[in-house]
């Protein structure tokens, strides 16, 4: 069975990343075709990306990148739950994408962005850039939550049939993805 991580891409206090989030694990266990890593970035708290030498050379010498790196090496694909800052995604997320490089390499990411009238659309759009050089490839369809805000009440996110509807297809392609990328993988590791 394919491993799927989800990332909570928000470290805030008051996020609503996290009710998002687990309502896409609850859509990830209903879906069937993954074994889940949950992977809030808050909970991991990964410091500064300090490392001495380049991700590139998969030379760790921090105990939290060692981790990070198992973790993320042993995901088969990534569904990231992103807010959107300023037109771009969030902080958290950049500092854990820029702790690794080879382990990223030709693994499916979906998205499940939230944000204001661009449901992180812009976001999303700004995350293609690292994405890119980190070997990952984004599914086609993503989940854009505009105003997700207004659906969360108290602590739960309250998702349209509309927006189930499009997590379902997302997760299909990434399993789709995974199974066309993974002989890509394995070649690379030999």
């Amino acid at each position: 069975m394919s491993k799927l991580m989800i990332v909570v891409a928000s470290v805030r206090e008051g996020r609503i990343g996290l009710p998002i989030a687990e309502w896409v694990r609850n859509e990830v266990e209903k879906h069937g075709g993954f074994e889940i890593d949950w992977a809030d970035l808050k909970e991991i708290a990964l410091p500064l990306m300090t490392e001495p030498n380049h991700p590139k050379l998969h030379r760790y010498t921090q105990a939290s990148t060692i981790a990070w790196s198992e973790r993320v090496d042993a995901a088969d694909a990534f569904v990231f739950v992103q807010p959107e800052y300023n037109f771009s995604y969030s902080p958290a997320l950049k500092n854990a994408l820029d702790h690794l490089h080879q382990e990223w390499w030709r693994k499916p990411l979906g998205t499940v962005s939230y944000g204001g009238i661009s449901g992180g659309t812009r976001g999303t759009t700004a995350l293609r850039v690292p994405e890119m050089a980190l070997g990952l490839v984004p599914t086609t369809t993503n989940v854009e939550l505009a105003w997700a805000v207004k659906q969360v009440e108290d602590g739960e996110f309250t998702p349209r049939d509309s927006q189930r509807a499009l997590l379902q297809a997302m997760l299909t392609e990434l399993l789709e993805l995974d199974r066309a990328l993974a002989p890509l993988r394995a070649a690379r590791r030999h």
